[in-house]
């Protein structure tokens, strides 16, 4: 994706208040959802023309790509914006896994039992 791309992306987004989006990860083949995290413009360009998946950390405020410490990395497979353009959606290739916790998916820590609906 060329600069010019990204800055025609980067214009067409709804960040947040605070300059952010939310980034949902998901493993490109198996369509599992394995996190969210946040990405403020430069994180999204970084994301867009690297290749691995960068975040904007609101707790340390700062930018952290995801493996670079833990060797759990992201590999960029694909990306689209819904279609209000304020959510990212990042098809990725994990390498081991995608929660601090030490789990596959940060999904998979505290699953919930809802009640099961049906269509009428």
């Amino acid at each position: 994706m060329s600069e010019l791309d990204v800055e025609a992306v980067t214009a067409r987004v709804r960040f947040d208040a605070a300059g952010l989006l939310p980034a949902v990860i998901q493993q490109h083949d198996t369509r599992e959802v394995l996190m969210v995290g946040w990405m403020n413009a430069e994180a999204l360009r970084r994301t867009l023309t690297e290749g691995r998946v960068t975040f904007w950390s609101r707790s340390r405020q700062e930018y952290w790509r995801k493996g670079d410490t833990s060797g759990h990395v992201q590999y960029v497979r694909g990306a689209a914006l819904d279609c209000d353009g304020d959510t990212l959606l990042v098809s990725v290739d994990q390498v081991g896994v995608a929660c601090h916790t030490g789990a596959r998916s940060c999904f998979d820590v505290d699953p919930l039992e809802p009640m099961i609906g049906a269509p009428a």
